[in-house]
């Protein structure tokens, strides 16, 4: 489905682009820096607009005890991460007017405030950007439909650790969440909707 509108007021949201996860040199289908430079590029747009720029990050207490309980079969307990992992890649920081939400869980409303700085600006939409698709974006994209957005997703201005988990949430998931397209046809859509 391509991108039909922009909602007057919609949001950008943009999933872990921090140090930790961008300095990751194993995401695909498109190199984490693409990724970092097109979510730039709609972040401008968004503020230029007057339209909120929500970036989120994720942390964790360097002694695992705010980790997600339950029994999975992937190791993420114990994990120890360098100083800075969680901060905001520079590209994106410095903007006094965007909102910085924190998580702790894989995607960006269970936990945090991000409904309720939606809702108190009116939002009735967010397109989404981020690493990791299958992971952070694709939670989030779910929550927000859940929460009764409408949903927006970047598709290249995302990535995964996995170019086949990528492409799955890309072609099955997403569709049946939202809308997709390039960063290019949002920023056509956006430039339309404002004039």
């Amino acid at each position: 489905m391509a991108v039909t509108t922009i909602d007057p007021r919609t949001a950008l949201v943009v999933i872990d682009l921090q140090n930790g996860i961008v300095g990751n040199p194993g995401v695909a289908p498109h190199p984490a820096a693409d990724v970092v430079e097109r979510s730039v590029r709609l972040a401008d747009a968004f503020r230029g607009h007057g339209l909120p720029v929500v970036l989120v990050r994720v942390t964790a207490a360097a002694d695992g005890a705010d980790a997600v309980s339950g029994r999975t079969d992937g190791a993420s307990r114990g994990r120890s991460f360098p100083e800075g992992w969680d901060v905001i890649v520079d590209d994106l920081a410095g903007h006094p007017e965007d909102i910085t939400v924190t998580k702790r869980n894989w995607g960006a409303f269970y936990g945090t405030d991000l409904d309720l700085q939606l809702r108190r600006r009116g939002i009735t939409q967010i397109v989404l950007t981020g690493i990791a698709t299958s992971i952070g974006v694709e939670s989030s994209a779910r929550a927000a439909h859940e929460h009764g957005y409408h949903v927006t997703l970047a598709t290249d201005a995302m990535t995964d650790l996995d170019p086949e988990t990528h492409r799955n949430s890309v072609e099955r998931i997403f569709p049946r969440l939202g809308e997709t397209g390039t960063t290019d046809e949002i920023l056509e859509v956006l430039a339309k909707s404002r004039v």
